[in-house]
């Protein structure tokens, strides 16, 4: 996978287990807490779509993993 998809994986997964966790009729309710994260990753993903600089893509590009269009 290119670096640009496993942002996308990991935001998208980010998101749905922090919902879940924060989601009070689900059933592994833990605190509306959760809901934060889920709120960081979102503007995280607002400003780099703005700013073209997003920090998990770069780690990502440290660790090895290929960048790609």
């Amino acid at each position: 996978m290119k670096s640009w998809q496993l942002v996308r994986f990991f935001a998208g997964t980010f998101i749905l287990v922090s919902l879940v966790l924060g989601a009070s009729g689900s059933p592994l309710f833990v605190s509306t807490w959760w809901l934060g994260l889920a709120a960081f990753v979102g503007a995280n993903l607002l400003q780099s779509s703005i700013t073209h600089w997003c920090p998990l893509e770069i780690g990502l590009r440290k660790l090895g993993v290929a960048g790609g269009a």
